[in-house]
């Protein structure tokens, strides 16, 4: 015999199965979100600003290129790099036989010319009694007036090439015109040189300066009128007051940075020539917070932070005030308290009030 199954029972029958899948989807609609895991760092706020620090050197003001005012070989060099040396010190010296010898020659001249001029003269003085006597003519007069005149010119012009001589004689060996300090030396023994090429370069150790290169997109917020703090990367304790002298007009093609010279304000003793420095400028400002610009989410023109709630387990969405951005950080102004916990990474992947679980150090 078969059975007949009711209708109001068929109809339950089709219906269960729905009602249950449709409590299934509910309990998951229902379900929390996940616990997000964030980066957070703590609001810190700063009263100072520091510009640097960038490294450099001590180098001097003042310094000169000495060369010989003559051309010849190069047969001892006195000096080194590092040797202090005082005024009318020798530096080097240049084969002497050469002017040696044109020396020799110019005295001769000389000689010659003087005994010349002094026949001329006593010539000149025969003539003009022999002329007052009527025994020689206007004419015979004037050609040994004449002879006297061009002997004493050419004496003249010996005695002038005899100082030359003697002098290029002392050009032979190179002199410190100054008390200073060797920076560099620019020729070897045995070398040939022309007139003017440098040999060594002196520099005055008493007015030192600090030289260090800047990137050219801090230039313009380097203060100009700053005093700066040089200090030495061996005895960072020991320490001297700078001012900006002279920026360079363009920058380097290679490194784009800009070479910026300082004066030193008296100097320590241990800021030597060629010293390693680090210059630094630290000024106050108003109160700020330095964040990562990760932290940051703009919208309609406004700038928010997720900030961490006392619990450590919800965010909320705050508007603060920028006070300064740079490239990778931000600097608040406005909007947050001290001690306060916001989230640097994810801004964009947030919402009003998720639960998140911070990570176990906060970052710098």
């Amino acid at each position: 015999m078969r059975a007949t199954l009711h209708p109001a029972a068929a109809i339950g029958a089709v219906l269960l199965p729905l009602a249950l899948g449709a409590c299934d989807r509910s309990g998951e609609a229902e379900a929390p979100p996940p616990v997000r895991p964030v980066l957070y760092a703590v609001a810190k706020p700063v009263e100072r600003t520091m510009f640097g620090p960038f490294a450099g050197t001590v180098e001097p003001r003042y310094s000169s290129q000495l060369g010989f005012q003559i051309g010849g070989r190069v047969v001892a060099r006195d000096v080194t790099m590092g040797d202090v040396v005082k005024k009318g010190q020798r530096l080097a010296a240049l084969d002497p036989i050469v002017p040696r010898f044109g020396l020799v020659r110019a005295e001769a001249d000389v000689a010659d010319a003087r005994a010349q001029a002094e026949n001329a003269i006593a010539t000149e003085a025969r003539t003009r009694k022999l002329f007052e006597g009527n025994n020689v003519t206007q004419a015979q007069l004037d050609g040994a007036v004449a002879n006297r005149d061009t002997a004493q010119a050419r004496l003249a012009q010996a005695q002038a090439s005899l100082q030359k001589a003697r002098d290029q004689m002392g050009y032979t060996e190179l002199k410190a015109d100054f008390d200073g300090v060797v920076t560099e030396r620019s020729a070897e023994v045995g070398q040939d040189l022309t007139p003017g090429q440098a040999v060594v370069t002196v520099a005055r150790p008493e007015a030192r300066e600090a030289v260090v290169d800047i990137p050219e997109n801090l230039i313009g917020a380097m203060p100009m009128d700053g005093r700066f703090t040089v200090s030495l990367q061996s005895a960072p304790e020991i320490t001297a007051l700078g001012t900006v002298r002279e920026v360079a007009p363009f920058a380097d093609r290679r490194t784009r940075t800009r070479r910026i010279r300082m004066t030193l304000d008296s100097p320590p003793a241990p800021f030597r020539l060629g010293t390693t420095i680090t210059v630094s400028l630290s000024q106050a400002t108003q109160p700020r917070i330095p964040l990562p610009a990760t932290a940051l989410l703009s919208e309609d023109g406004r700038d928010f932070v997720w900030v961490v709630d006392a619990a450590g387990t919800h965010v909320g969405r705050r508007a603060v005030t920028v006070a300064e951005r740079g490239p990778g950080r931000v600097a608040i102004g406005s909007g947050l308290a001290a001690g306060e916990r916001v989230v640097v990474a994810g801004a964009h992947s947030l919402s009003e009030g998720q639960t998140v679980r911070l990570s176990d150090e906060p970052r710098p």
